[in-house]
């Protein structure tokens, strides 16, 4: 059965359907750039962290787990992603194999001790986004107007949030902005949170790392994405500019990912036309 018979579009590949452009930038008061990013449109995974834990480790355990997400999450996506199997499980192997590695070297390494990262990775497949965080680094979305953080942090200032111990307005100015309670390779075991959101043509994702977000409110950034987000090399190159007008105090990494259309699961759309052509 040919497609122009089944009267159905074919699916259209993820390189085709989803833009990504990935920047990172050491700030102003930084010597080195602790963050990792990682981006690929074909094989439909966004992957930033935040390093911490001091002058090398923290670029270290951004590499590592940067790298074997991206290995980890590409073979999966090249052996049929999400429509092979749980997409929840292969996120959450690929992250317990990158916080196994992580941990082990910096027990086998005194100058790695303490080392960490925090983490946000995006995988798109089959018009789904299958995502994961630890820390607090984050994972936006834009749909029409409407922009919405997809992440919430795991940190003290989120808690003190949570629990009513200070406000919105107090938290902009809180010290406590930068400490987080969960992170990657600081445990034997990590504690990542899972989600799954359906995606629509026109949406406009961005993952970013806490060096954006400190130094540009939410409402800012949402400004940009609408201004911009059409192109997203060049939002990502104004949000980077924006972060770096403000201060520059820390790394910052951003993602931007547009999605052009449709982007189903060929193996899916093959079972479908089989079962009602049979």
């Amino acid at each position: 059965m040919s497609d122009r018979c089944s009267g159905r579009a074919p699916p259209v590949k993820r390189a085709d359907a989803l833009v990504m452009a990935a920047r990172s930038d050491p700030g102003l008061l930084r010597a080195r750039n602790e963050d990792a990013v990682f981006a690929d449109a074909a094989r439909g995974v966004a992957v930033i962290a935040d390093g911490i834990g001091g002058y090398v480790g923290g670029e270290v355990a951004s590499s590592m787990a940067t790298a074997q997400l991206a290995a980890r999450i590409g073979i999966a996506a090249d052996d049929g992603g999400p429509a092979a199997a749980a997409p929840g499980d292969h996120l959450l192997a690929a992250i317990d194999a990158a916080n196994a590695g992580i941990y082990t070297a910096a027990l086998d390494r005194p100058q790695l001790a303490g080392m960490g990262t925090t983490l946000v990775v995006a995988w798109f497949d089959d018009n789904t986004l299958h995502a994961a965080h630890i820390g607090d680094s984050r994972l936006y979305r834009l749909r029409g107007n409407a922009f919405a953080q997809l992440t919430r942090d795991h940190s003290l200032l989120q808690e003190q949030l949570d629990s009513g111990m200070i406000s919105a307005e107090e938290a902009r100015h809180s010290p406590n902005r930068n400490l987080v309670t969960r992170a990657l390779g600081v445990a034997p075991v990590a504690e990542p949170d899972l989600g799954e959101f359906p995606v629509q043509a026109g949406d406009i994702y961005l993952l970013c790392s806490d060096g954006l977000t400190d130094m540009v409110e939410p409402e800012v950034i949402g400004r940009v994405l609408r201004a911009l987000g059409a192109n997203p090399e060049a939002a990502a190159d104004r949000l980077v500019q924006m972060a770096n007008g403000n201060g520059g105090c820390d790394n910052v990494s951003v993602v931007v990912v547009r999605v052009q259309g449709d982007f189903a699961a060929p193996a899916g759309w093959w079972r479908k036309l089989h079962g009602r052509f049979a």
